[in-house]
């Protein structure tokens, strides 16, 4: 995931309860971290989103954790979209340690644009597609 540039930071604020019995953060809350990257990520990068008729669902989602987050660490979680296709994308994130920017865990997902309304899958609106592409600053639609 070296490779990838991520335009988008998201601070974390770590809570009481994100801290086990080990004094480091549980693994089952970092994808509370990555849900709140992508939620930012696309609240801020695509216009006209309407949360109650649009949705953004993950279909698949894949970690590894490769250093332990302690309750003094500033962390903030990254997040990157690599590619676009006509109803899903690939999304990359990451959590580093702001003051060191030591990586913490690597995420990738694959994630559907979902009507609410009609509960089903749906094409990624084409101002999304413009706006992730101009925002990450090249093309990310799928190559047939």
């Amino acid at each position: 995931m070296g490779e990838i540039q991520f335009n988008h930071t998201l601070p974390i604020q770590l809570r009481f309860n994100d801290v086990d019995k080990f004094g480091h953060v549980n693994n089952t809350v970092y994808f509370s971290f990555y849900d709140l990257g992508k939620t930012e990520y696309f609240a801020s990068v695509c216009p006209h989103i309407d949360w109650e008729k649009d949705g953004i669902v993950v279909v698949h989602i894949e970690a590894d954790f490769l250093a332990q987050i302690f309750s003094s660490d500033r962390i903030a979680v990254q997040t990157a979209v690599t590619e676009i296709g006509t109803k899903s994308f690939k999304l990359a994130q990451r959590v580093i340690n702001m003051d060191t920017q030591e990586v913490k865990c690597v995420c990738t997902s694959v994630m559907v644009t979902f009507d609410l309304t009609r509960r089903e899958a749906k094409p990624i609106e084409e101002e999304w597609i413009e706006a992730i592409c101009k925002y990450e600053g090249k093309d990310l639609r799928k190559q047939k």
